[in-house]
């Protein structure tokens, strides 16, 4: 992916994301889990207007924690930290706009999430 991204940019490695994210919502009956900047593509969103959406709401220093400050992810070259404080802040009100149900996740382990969503989705279930 890295690869991909730098050798072709961001732009195209987006189109790519949004017609994948696009086939696996046509195609796939279960949990669909998408990267960061996947939602910030306009048919992306308009597709997920139509879908359950989860959140997974995160603070910084979890992110950063969770992400290391040594990463090789193409968008977080140079200082790590203050990156990852913006692509945050800008992501944050799409993300919240499309969501459906928001989990913090800061302090919860994979299970604990898991276990929430699963909750949500019981508490929220048409009959």
């Amino acid at each position: 992916m890295q690869d991909l991204f730098v050798a072709h940019g961001e732009a195209h490695f987006r189109e790519l994301e949004a017609a994948a994210v696009a086939t696996a919502l046509q195609e796939h009956d279960g949990v669909l889990a998408l990267g960061g900047g996947a939602v910030l593509h306009p048919g992306t969103q308009q597709l997920l207007r139509e879908q359950r959406v989860v959140f997974l709401d995160v603070s910084l220093s979890a992110a950063a924690q969770r992400v290391g400050l040594g990463t090789n992810r193409p968008l977080l070259l140079g200082n790590v930290r203050a990156t990852m404080k913006a692509l945050l802040d800008a992501r944050r009100p799409v993300y919240e706009d499309l969501a459906t149900h928001t989990v913090v996740t800061d302090d919860l382990t994979a299970d604990d999430v898991a276990a929430r969503i699963h909750q949500l989705i019981q508490e929220n279930a048409t009959p």
